[in-house]
């Protein structure tokens, strides 16, 4: 019986020279393993490319419905922002699918899982923390942290010498590092490692520039049950499709761009442009129908924790206790989070045009500027007099 190694396999340059280079060095089985969650993907290509490297077991797996309803919308629940502009779309993919490909080593009972991640870069960490929660015997080989391929140069050299098909585009200067996922796009190096230099709008792949987005604003109303969105303009929708249809409108109306340098968690500093068109939307609605669904301490202790909360999704702790006692934090009155929020979409901008609840949370007499008895004004003074002394 041979060894088996279950690769994470996109089908592309590097991905493809990893698996050579795990049946070289190892003697073993690989088995491409590919998971579907809204990337740009070509199943065909995928499959091409794999038998053509001797692989006889190529398995693709749609988890785009799992990906948005268990790892993007609790993360939308608890506001999620890392360092006050990214909203964590790769670090929220990464633990899924080192969930699901060590489920596949188990079923095929292989030896080892492989990655194609970086050795500067955070993925690895997200990875192999996942691999090491769901199984902590299974071997990890990380080929960018041990093999003796240093430059883009010996990458395609190895390439060449194996037959691996290289694209035109990765012969000369290295590519753009990207990375996709129905809930954003990410794009990283070349001219973007100088700080300095301006994003070219080339990279941009799914939203418009707002000089280009529409000159008539674009409306969507969404819905949400128990804190989570369940359709659009009051018609039901998956979760996938909800998110997908957010993407489009919002993309379209040029919504959802960051140009960030971040600190990533293995000590770097590391520039990035990211597209996030419906998690945006999804963000500004969220926070929305809460403002008038949840009390006033409910929302502030939200508040306070979520630097710590999107901290560990950055790190690769989705797993972790620490995650998971927070998410309880955020989930405490989510059954109070009912109704629906409409959006504005206009050249970048989103606007709340309104809020609508059945909850009492929210109360019109006590707000009012009209004379009322629901709210004793005498007290105020009491209050502030409190405060005043809390001062000194």
């Amino acid at each position: 019986m041979s060894k088996k190694i279950v690769l994470a396999y996109s089908g592309g340059l590097d991905t493809s020279i990893i698996l050579k280079w795990l049946q070289e060095n190892y003697k073993a089985e690989v088995i491409a393993y590919t998971s579907d969650i809204g990337q740009e993907l070509d199943k065909k290509k995928i499959i091409r490319n794999a038998k053509k490297l001797g692989v006889k077991k190529i398995i693709i797996n749609d988890l785009k419905n799992t990906f948005v309803k268990d790892y993007v919308f609790p993360m939308i629940r608890g506001h999620a922002i890392y360092e006050g502009v990214y909203l964590l779309g790769t670090s929220i993919a990464r633990p899924l699918i080192a969930k699901d490909q060590i489920k596949v080593a188990k079923k095929y009972k292989a030896y080892a899982v492989s990655h194609g991640s970086t050795g500067k870069g955070n993925d690895q960490v997200r990875f192999e923390l996942g691999y090491h929660y769901f199984g902590p015997k299974i071997k990890v080989i990380a080929p960018w942290r041990i093999w003796k391929l240093k430059s883009r140069t010996d990458l395609i050299n190895y390439a060449k010498k194996h037959r691996i098909p290289i694209p035109k585009d990765k012969k000369g200067a290295p590519p753009f590092s990207v990375d996709d996922n129905l809930f954003h796009t990410s794009t990283e190096g070349k001219v973007l490692e100088n700080p300095k230099n301006s994003a070219p709008e080339s990279i941009f792949q799914r939203t418009n520039s707002p000089e280009k987005a529409p000159n008539k604003p674009t409306y969507v109303t969404i819905n949400f049950k128990n804190s989570d969105p369940i359709g659009l303009n009051g018609k039901k929708l998956a979760p996938a499709k909800l998110l997908k249809k957010l993407n489009q409108l919002a993309g379209k109306n040029g919504i959802g761009r960051v140009d960030l340098v971040e600190n990533r968690f293995i000590g770097i500093k590391s520039r990035g442009v990211y597209e996030t068109p419906g998690g945006t939307l999804l963000l500004n609605a969220h926070r929305a129908i809460e403002s008038v669904n949840l009390d006033k301490e409910t929302m502030h202790k939200k508040d306070m924790i979520m630097p710590r909360y999107a901290e560990l999704i950055y790190n690769g702790y989705w797993y972790s206790k620490e995650r998971l006692k927070l998410q309880k934090i955020v989930d405490l009155k989510r059954n109070r989070v009912n109704g629906s929020v409409k959006l504005k979409l206009y050249k970048g901008n989103i606007t709340i045009q309104s809020r609508v609840t059945k909850s009492g949370a929210y109360s019109m007499k006590k707000v009012s500027f009209e004379e009322n008895k629901t709210f004793n004004k005498s007290n105020v003074e009491k209050f502030i007099n409190f405060h005043k002394n809390k001062l000194r």
